[in-house]
């Protein structure tokens, strides 16, 4: 698959849900050509993080930058037609559409060529993520683990240069993990710049090249 390497960060980040401060200062890189990976216990702030650069939540202060444009201020659509992908911690595919057509909504929300270069986009993606026997299989019904893949493929057939990937290991078997560890490390490996928040260490430790622990909304460690 081709990718567009990009380069997202975030400076200074604050926000706020009433009396409670949900991200204080945090700053973070995501450059391409890397995996970055986001880890701390439930509440540290990591959803919270990730909704903002994903464009889902504006901050009280501090910018999103996405390829040197400051994005704080855009919407998720509109990020996405710069070139970011996300998928989300609860499964979120159209439950009615086939596999393929899950993924052809990828290619088209994200404003990727013509309906033959989005068709090409979605037979390479199932190809990539083992869905070709699946692609005419309504996504209702399939296992939580193959949503995954479902979901994972519509962010990556819109081409992008950054992909946030929010759990993307829950619901996976072993095998599965395998593929998606290998799939990501290749991704990164053609410039495309990942950030993983993940529960799973194992999966962390082989894939990611540099590693932020969040708690109580701030960056409390940072390394390799």
């Amino acid at each position: 698959m081709s990718q567009r390497g990009g380069r997202l960060s975030a400076d200074g980040l604050v926000c706020r849900f009433g009396g409670v401060t949900a991200l204080d200062q945090v700053s973070i890189e995501v450059p391409p050509g890397r995996i970055t990976a986001l880890t701390g216990a439930n509440g540290a702030g990591k959803s919270t993080l990730f909704r903002c650069l994903s464009g889902a939540l504006r901050p009280d202060s501090g910018r999103v930058v996405l390829d040197g444009r400051d994005v704080t201020g855009l919407p998720e659509y509109s990020r996405a037609r710069l070139g970011l992908a996300r998928t989300f911690q609860q499964v979120s595919v159209f439950a009615g559409l086939s596999v393929a057509d899950n993924l052809r909504v990828g290619a088209e929300q994200a404003g990727r060529g013509r309906p033959r270069q989005a068709t090409a986009a979605v037979a390479r993606t199932l190809h990539v993520l083992g869905l070709d026997r699946l692609a005419e299989r309504p996504a209702a019904n399939l296992p939580t683990g193959t949503l995954r893949l479902v979901e994972l493929g519509r962010a990556l057939a819109a081409d992008p240069g950054v992909l946030l990937l929010d759990e993307p290991a829950a619901g996976l078997d072993r095998e599965q993990t395998e593929r998606l560890a290998a799939l990501l490390t290749a991704l990164a490996g053609d410039g495309l710049a990942v950030l993983l928040v993940e529960h799973d260490r194992d999966l962390v430790d082989r894939v990611a090249h540099r590693v932020h622990t969040m708690a109580a909304g701030r960056i409390t460690a940072d390394g390799r």
